[in-house]
């Protein structure tokens, strides 16, 4: 059973969560007079972006949508400054092997020792930062650093609640970018009641395709020689930036994502109800197909994903006034996301397992599902991944014993073994499908 802290913060979160809730519908807004919506609550404490390498990450906020909020934070790892992995070969020698070995564990913090003088001299030889210790993102050979998967996360919340900037969530996904050795780009979408579905799923695909736009403008100004990512450019960067603006409208490299990004690992983790929103990309992703070209998306997690359904579970009947997200605050979270005309509990964005939800789900990419023990959505979550299953779709389910729901990702929870063994599971599983071919870990 969860530790006497836990039931008595749950207590005081419920208390607290129910009476945000009731203050959302009393100062309900309609949703055609706030388009542009809101990220974040002003209740909530966010902890500001920073450019330098704190604790081996570097964030910035990026406001990517002039017509709305939705924005986005990046973390960006300081492995990503090392040299470019090296390309395995047949036959090769015992040294090439055991400079492989070498490289993995200068790419992946938990495994083994680091070679900290190598990684030191490389850092001071790419020139990459300023005097202040604040990351730019230009490198003179974009080529001499390393490339990086890209995970994109969604917070939870209950669809009215949660950012991408809160204390928490920039927490965990610090600890996901060190362990997984990817940039996360983590969504601020708009919340609910502001604005209502499909808002939300909405702001998750765009970020999708923008981050596509990203890598074919990369793409452009790299072929171009775009002063801001190469040397000895045969246009100026003047001349280039004007092309790109006739060529994509008014848009910019992000230069975080040029020089160290590899959409062609995308990953997507939702966390709650971000599992819907990831789940929804998911299906989106795969019914663009080449559209989304060089993005792929190669995997995705689903921690304690929001479903719910019109014919209850075993776990919603027996856990119905669970811990922290009981079920009568979580129809009332549904009753602020769906619109009125609208709301049912087979809702397409609620339970995975309606008929023509589309795609047909052999087509969606391997699924890891996290669950909790004491977590009333567990059984939907949980059959969801054995339909994936039943169709020879890689998706395991992961279930914490005495876990509540969002045990791994709850402030006062982040701490906790429990919550730090998730995120390793997480990152074990993920690497089978952003790991670089010759590279690859048994597992």
């Amino acid at each position: 059973m969860p530790s006497i802290a836990v039931k008595l913060y749950s207590v005081f979160f419920k208390f607290l969560l129910k009476h945000r809730l009731q203050n959302r519908i009393q100062t309900h807004v309609d949703e055609s007079s706030n388009q542009y919506g809101v990220t974040t609550r002003p209740e909530e404490s966010v902890s500001a972006a920073n450019p330098s390498f704190t604790d081996g990450i570097a964030t910035k906020d990026i406001h990517i949508d002039p017509s709305t909020a939705l924005s986005v934070r990046i973390f960006l790892p300081e492995s990503s400054l090392s040299p470019p992995e090296p390309k395995s070969k047949p036959g090769s020698s015992q040294q090439d092997e055991s400079d492989s070995l070498n490289h993995r564990r200068n790419s992946y913090p938990n495994i083994g020792a680091r070679t900290n003088d190598s990684r030191r001299s490389s850092l001071e030889g790419s020139k990459l930062r300023s005097d202040n210790n604040v990351y730019r993102g230009y490198s003179p050979l974009p080529q001499n650093c390393r490339r990086l998967p890209i995970m994109l996360q969604f917070h939870g919340g209950g669809w009215v609640s949660g950012s991408n900037d809160s204390v928490a969530n920039d927490i965990f996904c610090r600890r996901i970018a060190k362990l997984c050795d990817v940039i996360i780009v983590a969504v601020g979408y708009r919340l609910a009641p502001e604005n209502k579905y499909p808002a939300a799923f909405e702001d998750g695909l765009k970020v999708l395709y923008w981050l596509a736009k990203q890598a074919n403008l990369a793409e452009c100004s790299k072929s171009m020689g775009s002063g801001a990512l190469g040397v000895g450019a045969e246009f100026t960067k003047t001349q280039v930036q004007r092309h790109l603006v006739d060529a994509f409208g008014a848009s910019m490299v992000e230069p975080w994502l040029a020089a160290h990004g590899d959409p062609s690992r995308c990953v997507l983790l939702g966390v709650s109800c971000g599992a819907n929103i990831a789940d929804y990309v998911a299906r989106k992703a795969v019914e663009a197909g080449r559209l989304l070209d060089p993005v792929k998306v190669v995997a995705q997690v689903l921690m304690y994903p929001f479903f719910i359904g019109n014919v209850p579970t075993r776990s919603e009947i027996n856990l119905a006034n669970s811990y922290f997200y009981d079920k009568p605050m979580c129809l009332l979270a549904w009753k602020l996301f769906l619109p009125e005309e609208e709301f049912r509990l087979d809702h397409p964005a609620a339970n995975p397992l309606v008929p023509d939800r589309g795609p047909p789900l052999k087509f969606m990419p391997p699924t890891l599902t996290v669950v909790a023990e004491h977590d009333w959505m567990r059984d939907r979550a949980i059959a969801y991944s054995e339909a994936l299953r039943k169709v020879n779709v890689d998706a395991p389910v992961l279930e914490y014993k005495d876990a509540v729901h969002e045990f791994a990702t709850l402030d006062m929870l982040l701490n906790t073994p429990q919550a730090q063994a998730c995120a390793e599971d997480i990152a074990i599983w993920v690497k089978k499908y952003i790991s670089l071919r010759g590279h690859e870990f048994s597992y």
